[in-house]
This record gives C-alpha cells, sequence and structure tokens, in this order.
C-alpha cells in the first residue's frame, strides 16, 4: 500500500473529514477539511465540484493522480460520501487516505496508519461500516482533550484555545506536508519522518 516503487501511479482519493458549512469552519473537529483544503491549494487542485454527497477536485500531488474530497453528509455519516466516490471511481480501500483529528493526540502530534479501528472517532467509524474494512490509510492529527470539563461535543466542535491557534495553524501546514509525502514517496517513510512531535 502506498509503496515507493510503482510501474504506474495510482489514483489515489484523499478524504479530510470534518461538517460542511461556515459554523463548523474553523472548529477542531474539521481539521481533516483544513489538511486537505491546504493540500489542494498547494497543486492547484480546485475543490469546485460537486457530487457524490462531497465537494471534490482533481489533479497531481507529487505526480500521482488525485482526487481531493471533503464529505458534505456532516461527520458521522462520512462513509456514505467515501463509499460513494470509492464507487464511481472504481477505487479499492487500498487507495484511500482518510485526514482527521484525534483527540488522543496532544495538539502538535501526527500518526500515519495503514489501518485500524475507528478509536472513538465516528467518521472513520461510519466509513469502516459503510466499505466493511478497515484497509485504508489514515492520517490523525491531535487535537488535545478538554482543558475545562467541556462536554467532548462542545470541544470538537469549538475552535482551538487562543493560545493554540498558532500550533494548530501549523499542524495544518506540517499535516499537508505529511500528505505529499504519503502520496509521493509512501506510508513508511511519512511514518518515519512524521511520527514526533512539532514545534510552533
Amino acid at each position: 500500500m502506498f509503496g515507493r516503487a510503482r510501474a504506474e501511479a495510482q489514483t489515489a482519493l484523499v478524504v479530510g473529514l470534518g461538517n460542511p458549512g461556515p459554523r463548523y469552519a474553523t472548529t477542531r473537529h474539521n481539521a481533516g477539511f483544513m489538511v486537505v483544503e491546504e493540500l489542494a491549494r498547494r497543486h492547484g487542485v480546485g475543490l469546485v465540484k460537486s457530487g457524490h454527497q462531497s465537494i471534490w477536485g482533481k489533479g497531481l500531488v507529487e505526480g500521482r493522480p488525485v482526487i481531493a474530497a471533503l464529505p458534505q453528509t456532516y461527520m458521522n455519516l462520512s462513509g456514505e460520501a467515501v463509499a460513494a466516490l470509492l464507487s464511481y471511481y472504481r477505487l479499492p480501500p487500498t487507495q484511500l487516505v482518510v485526514a482527521h483529528d484525534d483527540l488522543d493526540l496532544e495538539l502538535g502530534r501526527l500518526k500515519v496508519a495503514a489501518r485500524g479501528g475507528a478509536a472513538g472517532h465516528k467518521g472513520v467509524g461510519s466509513i469502516i461500516s459503510l466499505l466493511g474494512t478497515d484497509e485504508f490509510a489514515r492520517l490523525r492529527f491531535g487535537v488535545g482533550r478538554p482543558r475545562h470539563d467541556e462536554p467532548i461535543e462542545q470541544f470538537v466542535l469549538n475552535g482551538f484555545y487562543a493560545d493554540q491557534r498558532e500550533l494548530g495553524q501549523k499542524m495544518v501546514q506540517v499535516a499537508a506536508d505529511c500528505l505529499e509525502v504519503i502520496l509521493g514517496k509512501g506510508l513508511a517513510e511519512a511514518m518515519q519522518r512524521f511520527h514526533r512531535p512539532f514545534s510552533n
């Protein structure tokens, strides 16, 4: 999966998880949207098409054909959009990369995995349920845990604390860097380079 050598580049579906609409645009739970939007911006992939329950676009990233997508189903139904896109483009789940927030990682930590469970993330859980497999790559980035005993639902649907905003913006940039490495050089190299904290 996403190995270094390929006879020909396979199309990758790169999905950022989040909730649609301006109300959620800067919230922790929309970090996946932010990262895929940054990747698309860097590579001139216009996220201007609407269909398959997503906003999406096609282009090249590190020489590889990529479909970048933002599901418009709301987080808990993300699997509907992902399944629709994979089906339309006849892609297997092994060519899917999902970028999403993670409460169990501190802000400023990234983790790359080739497979695994949902670990309580309802968007990822929806994808696993609809695809019937957990055999797809994911890039997780930490948003940490509440400081002030806020309910988790409230915490993830709000923005970063004021003293975290700079690091949050940096994390989006570094996560987009990581996606570039996943797409261009493979999961193993991305794990080696990005499984460490970074500073702002």
